[in-house]
């Protein structure tokens, strides 16, 4: 099987700061991978060079077969991209915006119009859809920008924190949809810190620290591997410097001698 991702020998530097480091991998149709590492240990920018939102990097990052830095156009009509944060166009509603997206990706407007309202009737925003964004709380921007990034039906969906601000409810359904999308035969690149979620929708995990690929496996290999009980564990142990014990009891001696 060919693989849907490929990255080969990709570096970026921002100034002087190396931030990926020769860092390959393949990825293959239907796989939903949890990309996870520290802060600063270079997740978010290699999810913006997938989406060809950054092109100044060494090595070559191929999707669909598609060359990203010579084709980045190509290769964003046919994913899916949900950021953490993104600036949603306020003065807009939500009908509005999801009808510009549906144009700016060719769907007929009857198409955009019958999944944008499905989708956030879903998301349990009904009553919202008419409503002006600049009113709304991060969570409910938050369905609505998931919502714009599966409105093509894409079979690339890539992640980024996907699931901040949003409620418990919604949370479920996301994770649910995850899943559901990956046996329907997506291939998912979630980038996330929140282990226990990571752990349970993604059939392989990556792990980077300081730009570099520490771990690539399920979780049940990376357990054996490693011989810890959970994610958050094996994530400690390959990316800290000193236990978790010992940091937290250096925070409580300072507030115990502020």
């Amino acid at each position: 099987m060919e693989p849907i991702i490929s990255i080969r020998n990709l570096y970026k530097t921002y100034g002087s700061k190396q931030v990926l480091k020769d860092i390959s991998i393949d990825i293959y149709p239907g796989q939903v991978i949890g990309y996870i590492g520290p802060n600063g240990a270079g997740k978010s920018t290699t999810v913006k060079i997938l989406c060809g939102l950054i092109s100044d990097f060494s090595g070559q990052v191929t999707i669909k077969g598609f060359d990203i830095k010579h084709n980045p156009l190509a290769v964003k009509s046919i994913i899916g991209y949900v950021p953490e944060l993104a600036e949603l166009y306020d003065v807009l509603t939500p009908n509005e915006f999801l009808s510009l997206v549906g144009a700016l990706y060719n769907l007929p407007p009857e198409v955009a119009s019958e999944r944008g309202k499905g989708m956030l009737e879903a998301f349990g925003l009904a009553g919202n859809m008419d409503q002006r964004m600049d009113t709304f709380s991060k969570g409910m921007k938050q369905k609505v920008l998931i919502t714009s990034g599966l409105l093509h039906n894409p079979d690339i969906i890539i992640l980024d924190e996907p699931l901040a601000g949003l409620d418990a409810n919604s949370v479920i359904i996301v994770k649910e949809l995850i899943s559901k999308l990956a046996d329907s035969g997506k291939t998912i690149f979630y980038s996330s810190h929140m282990m226990d979620i990571v752990e349970k929708v993604s059939d392989r995990i990556i792990l980077i620290n300081e730009g570099t690929v520490v771990a690539d496996g399920s979780f049940e290999e990376l357990k054996q591997k490693q011989g810890d009980s959970s994610l958050e564990k094996i994530f400690a142990h390959l990316t800290s410097t000193e236990s978790m014990g010992e940091a937290s009891g250096k925070l409580m001696d300072i507030l115990g001698n502020s």
